[in-house]
C-alpha cells in the first residue's frame, strides 16, 4: 500500500471536489438559455404535439381537454396565444400519439382514464375527435410508430405479445406481427433504414423490419437499462447512431443498415446517480440531446444535461429556475419547435429552451421546386424534409415525433406565417438525397405579397426560395423538363438540331411544347446561332438561346396579348 504523505492527501481531497463540483455546475459554454412563456393555457398542459401548421397541441394532464399554443406574428412562441380545442371522447394519460400523413392527430388507450381500450382521431380542420373502430385490445400506455405507408404499428400492453396496426385511410384495424418479447414500458425509436428498435426490461433488444414485416432479434445490451420496470428513451443521433438513455446506464447503438444486428457500446452514466426514468430528452439542432434526470424516481429534484456525441459526455445546464427543479422529471415533457428552440412543459408552466451553438448545416433541408396545384393547394419537393431524426421524446410513454416538414413564409417586414403542410411522402429519417415531397395549402387570410418561403425540419431551416400571392396561372418561364437532346448523336456535321421539352410550372400550358432550334459551328468563342420560335395557347411566343457557356435558356415573350389577358406575364 502507498502512504500518502499530508501534501499529497490535501491535493487528492481538493482534486476530488473540483470534479464534484464541476459535475454538478452548469457549463457556460454550453447551457442555452430559458423564457418562460409569456402566456398561460387555460388549464394544466401535458402531453405536447406539433401539428402540420405550426401550432402546438397541448392535452390537459390526463384528461380530455386540449389547447392549442399559436406563435405570434414574429413566430415567437414564448409569445405565443392559447385557444381551447374540442375535448376527445376520453380521458387520457400516457397514451400513444402519432401525427398521420394526412394532417390529423391519432391517440390510443392510456395507462390511466376512461380511453384504455378506445382510440380516437382528431381533424384540425373541422376541430372534431372522432373514435375509430374497436381494435379488440387494451392499449393502456402502449408504445406507437408511423410506418412509411402511413399506418401507424402499435404494441399494446394486454394479451400476448402482439402489434395492432391501425389503416386511417380505411379506419379500420389489422394484426400485425408478433413481438419477441413485450412491449410495455419500452421505448421503439426509428432507424434511417426504416426498421424500429426497442430494449425490453432486461438485456433483450429487437427490431420490427418493415421489408419483412417481422420482430427480428438484435444484439443484447451489454448493461441492463431498467430499474423497477422503468426506463428512458432513445434518440436518433445526426451520425445515425442511437443515444439510449436507461434508468441510469446509456448506451449507443449502432444500426447494421440490414437485418442483421446492431452493436451497443456503453455510454457515460448520468451523473451524480441521478436515474432518467420516466423522462423527457430532445435532440436539438446543434446535434446535441437536452434531457431531465432525478434524483429519485417520480420524486426529488430534477436536473437538466445536455449530452454532445462528439465528446460522448454529458455535462449539467442550468434549468429554467435554476440548477435544479423541485418538479419531478416524470411530469416534464419536451417538444422540438419549427424554430429551432425547445418547449418544456412543467405541469401548466412552460418555458422554451434556445440552445447554443449553429444547426447542423448537413442536414438542412432543401427545395427544388414548389408548384401549384389545381385545387388552389401547393406541392413543395426538396430532399432531407423529414430532418435526421424523430425530435422529442419520453421515457416509455409518450411520442411526440416532428420528423415531418413544415412550411413557413416570411414577408419583407419579418412577419412569419405557417402554412398547413399534409400528405407528405416520407415517414422515415436521415432521407438522404431522396426526393421527398408535402403538400401545403396557404396560411389563412395571407396578405398578397413576395414571401421568403423555407421548409423546416426539426428546427432547421432550408434556404429561402420566393413565393408570390396570389397565384396567376401561365406566370412563370417555362422550364426544362427534359434535357436537351442531339440528332445525330455524336456529332458529325456542321448543323445539329437539338429538342427539349418544356415544363409548365404553374399552368400556363408549356409542358405541352417541344422547343426544337438548330445550332451551327461558329469559330471559337464566338456565339452560336439559334433558331427557335414557339407559341403555346396562351398566345405566348418563347425563344430559346445558347449562352456563350454552352448553356440552354428558354426565354418568354407576350405575343400580340391584351394588357388584361389572364395569359400575360406579372
Amino acid at each position: 500500500m502507498t502512504r500518502l504523505v499530508p501534501r499529497q492527501a490535501a491535493w487528492l481531497v481538493l482534486w476530488t471536489m473540483c470534479l464534484a463540483f464541476c459535475a454538478a455546475v452548469p457549463s457556460p459554454a454550453l447551457a442555452g438559455t430559458w423564457q418562460a412563456l409569456t402566456n398561460s393555457p387555460p388549464a394544466g398542459g401535458g402531453l405536447m404535439e406539433l401539428l402540420g401548421d405550426g401550432t402546438i397541441m397541448v392535452q390537459n394532464g390526463g384528461g380530455n381537454a386540449w389547447y392549442r399554443l399559436t406563435p405570434d406574428i414574429h413566430g415567437s412562441y414564448a409569445n405565443g396565444t392559447w385557444t381551447t380545442l374540442s375535448s376527445m371522447n376520453s380521458t387520457r394519460l400516457y397514451n400513444s400519439t402519432q401525427v398521420l400523413m394526412d394532417g390529423r392527430l391519432f391517440t390510443a388507450g392510456g395507462e390511466y382514464g376512461t380511453g384504455d381500450t378506445t382510440a380516437e382521431v382528431y381533424d384540425p380542420k373541422l376541430n372534431t375527435w372522432t373514435l375509430t373502430p374497436a381494435s379488440g385490445q387494451t392499449f393502456s400506455d402502449a408504445v406507437s410508430e408511423i410506418l412509411a405507408n402511413g399506418t401507424v404499428l402499435v404494441a399494446p400492453v394486454s394479451g400476448p405479445d402482439s402489434t395492432i396496426i391501425y389503416d386511417p385511410l380505411a379506419n379500420s384495424w389489422t394484426a400485425g406481427p408478433a413481438t419477441l418479447h413485450g412491449q410495455d414500458e419500452v421505448p421503439w425509436v426509428k432507424l434511417p433504414d426504416g426498421s424500429i428498435l426497442t430494449v425490453d426490461g432486461s438485456s433483450n433488444a429487437e427490431r420490427y423490419i418493415p421489408s419483412l414485416n417481422q420482430w427480428v432479434a438484435d444484439a443484447n445490451t451489454p448493461v441492463v437499462m431498467y430499474s423497477g420496470g422503468e426506463t428512458g428513451c432513445g434518440h436518433l443521433l445526426a451520425n445515425g447512431t442511437v443515444f439510449f438513455r436507461g434508468y441510469t446506464h446509456t448506451l449507443i447503438y449502432t444500426p447494421s443498415g440490414t437485418s442483421s444486428p446492431g452493436t451497443w457500446v456503453q455510454g457515460p452514466d448520468v451523473p451524480n446517480g441521478l436515474n432518467c426514468g420516466d423522462s423527457p430528452g430532445c435532440v436539438m439542432v446543434n446535434g446535441r440531446v437536452l434531457f431531465a434526470a432525478d434524483s429519485a424516481y417520480v420524486g426529488g429534484s430534477t436536473s437538466f444535461f445536455e449530452y454532445d456525441p462528439v465528446a460522448n459526455a454529458m455535462t449539467q445546464v442550468n434549468g429554467p429556475t435554476g440548477q435544479n427543479s423541485t418538479a419531478a422529471a416524470y411530469v416534464m415533457k419536451m417538444l422540438a419547435l419549427p424554430d429551432g428552440n425547445v418547449l418544456m412543459a412543467i405541469g401548466g408552466t412552460f418555458y422554451v429552451y434556445t440552445p447554443t451553438g449553429s444547426a447542423l448545416s448537413a442536414w438542412q433541408p432543401t427545395i427544388s421546386g414548389i408548384s401549384h396545384n389545381a385545387d388552389g393547394s401547393y406541392l413543395l419537393t426538396g430532399t432531407l424534409l423529414n430532418g435526421f431524426t424523430e425530435g422529442a421524446a419520453y421515457g416509455d410513454d409518450w411520442q411526440m415525433a416532428t420528423n415531418r416538414p413544415v412550411v413557413r413564409f416570411t414577408d419583407s417586414s419579418g412577419n412569419i406565417f405557417y402554412a398547413h403542410t399534409y400528405n407528405w411522402s416520407n415517414t422515415g429519417v436521415q432521407t438522404g438525397s431522396t426526393a421527398v415531397t408535402t403538400q401545403f395549402t396557404l396560411p389563412l387570410n395571407l396578405p398578397a405579397g413576395t414571401y421568403s418561403v423555407v421548409a423546416v425540419a426539426n428546427g432547421i431551416a432550408s434556404a429561402p426560395v420566393q413565393l408570390t400571392t396570389p397565384y396567376v396561372a401561365g406566370d412563370a418561364a417555362p422550364t426544362v423538363a427534359t434535357a436537351a437532346a442531339a440528332s445525330p448523336s455524336p456529332v458529325t456535321g456542321t448543323t445539329t438540331a437539338l429538342s427539349v421539352l418544356g415544363a409548365d410550372t404553374d399552368g400556363g400550358g408549356e409542358s405541352n411544347l417541344t422547343y426544337t432550334w438548330v445550332t451551327t459551328s461558329a469559330p471559337h468563342r464566338c456565339a452560336h446561332a439559334i433558331l427557335l420560335r414557339q407559341w403555346d395557347q396562351c398566345g405566348e411566343e418563347h425563344h430559346g438561346h445558347v449562352s456563350s457557356r454552352g448553356r440552354l435558356h428558354l426565354d418568354r415573350h407576350d405575343h400580340g396579348l391584351p394588357a388584361d389577358s389572364p395569359c400575360r406575364a406579372a
